[in-house]
């Protein structure tokens, strides 16, 4: 194993023993607060990953969408999803980009799956270190027998229902909400991996602005096997933030334009196009930091 590649593994471990993360999820530990003391570490391995020439552009539509935030706004976030460090990163780089950064990177609140968190010990001390609302994901329900799995088709409905209630809670109250959109991490030999999930019509439907961001450039790469596995490089990361995007506007837009059955997927769909089309952009300007 190389040395950069020991070094982020004992990262790991130091996060995985201050993380005091629950291994189970209920519907009363669905919001849960970050932890101060695992930012540090996660730093110091965006530091040592991230080369000269990586950083944020459009941040003055990160800080308009924040304004807008603190004037009572709900206000969304839709990131490209490539690794378990894509929130190391956008919180790192936010801090980073200029006035109000931290502010901005305090106020988020993000929107994770539960079965990562329980399953996953790596990526629930991860998490551990930013404010987030676990859910039950669609995706998880789709193994479930309807039948069989009375008892967890139960917990799934009270797990969401309180982690509703938390974003009804926080959504007006000055926060930015980041939800990965394509609901799991790219993996190229899975195109349908990069596919919008349907319940991102649902949030859209329900918030009054928006942002997307593409990310560019790669210092954790997704592995087939284990987690733990994923190689890590040294890379020139780019963020691009989209500007403000009014929510119901962009989906009346695209639900009038669909003349088939699944409205929802289309706005999905439409939104991965646009992460799409910003990300060839952005590769196409990251190419200038490159040596």
């Amino acid at each position: 194993m190389d040395t950069l590649s020991t070094a982020f593994r004992d990262y790991i471990k130091k996060v995985m023993i201050l993380s005091k993360s629950s291994s189970v999820i209920t519907e009363n530990n669905v919001f849960q607060e970050g932890a101060a003391d695992i930012l540090p570490y996660l730093d110091k391995m965006v530091e040592e990953l991230i080369l000269p020439g990586s950083g944020l552009d459009g941040f003055e539509n990160l800080a308009e969408l924040f304004s807008l935030a603190k004037s009572g706004k709900s206000c969304l976030l839709l990131p490209e999803h490539y690794s378990n460090m894509d929130l190391s990163l956008f919180s790192y780089l936010v801090r980073k980009a200029g006035s109000g950064g931290g502010d901005i990177d305090r106020s988020l609140v993000s929107i994770a799956g539960m079965k990562l968190n329980e399953e996953n010990p790596i990526v629930s001390a991860f998490a551990s270190a930013y404010t987030r609302i676990i859910i039950y994901p669609s995706r998880s329900l789709q193994s479930l027998n309807s039948e069989k799995d009375k008892a967890e088709f139960v917990r799934s409905n009270a797990i969401n229902r309180a982690a509703m209630k938390a974003l009804m809670s926080v959504k007006n109250s000055g926060h930015l909400v980041l939800i990965f959109p394509s609901g799991t991490r790219y993996r190229p030999w899975d195109p349908s991996s990069k596919r919008g999930v349907r319940e991102i019509d649902s949030y859209i439907k329900i918030f009054d602005y928006m942002c997307l961001v593409a990310i560019n450039g790669e210092v954790l790469h997704v592995h087939r096997g284990d987690m733990l596995e994923d190689a890590v490089s040294k890379d020139v990361v780019r963020l691009s933030i989209s500007p403000v995007i009014s929510c119901g506007e962009f989906r009346d837009t695209v639900r009038a334009g669909e003349n088939g059955q699944d409205k929802k997927q289309a706005v999905a769909d439409a939104v991965m196009a646009e992460l799409e089309k910003m990300h060839i952009e952005g590769e196409e300007k990251r190419k200038q930091f490159l040596k």
